[in-house]
C-alpha cells in the first residue's frame, strides 16, 4: 500500500508535465504561425516593389520628404532651446 501514493504522485507529476509541454507547443505554434505571416508579408512587399518601379520612386520620395521634415523638427527644437536657455539667464 505504501508504494501505491508514489505511484499516483508519479502520474500526477506527470500529467501536469504533458500539459506544461501542451501549453508551450501551442505557445510556440503560435509564435510560428506570426513569424510565418509576417514573412509573407515582407515576400509580398518584395515582389510588389520589384515588379512596380513607380512604387520605389514613390517610396524614395517619400523617404526624402521625411528626412526633409525631420531635419525641419530638428532646427526647430534646437532654436526652441536656444530661446529657453536665453529666457532662463534673462530672469537671473
Amino acid at each position: 500500500m505504501a508504494e501505491a501514493e508514489p505511484q499516483g504522485e508519479n502520474w500526477e507529476n506527470s500529467m501536469k508535465k504533458m500539459e506544461n509541454c501542451k501549453k508551450d507547443l501551442e505557445n510556440l505554434l503560435e509564435e510560428m504561425e506570426k513569424i510565418t505571416v509576417h514573412a509573407a508579408w515582407m515576400t509580398y512587399n518584395m515582389v510588389t516593389i520589384h515588379t512596380n518601379p513607380d512604387l520605389n520612386i514613390s517610396m524614395k520620395h517619400l523617404e526624402n520628404a521625411f528626412l526633409r521634415c525631420k531635419q525641419q523638427v530638428e532646427r526647430k527644437w534646437q532654436e526652441v532651446l536656444k530661446e529657453s536657455e536665453g529666457e532662463e539667464q534673462t530672469k537671473e
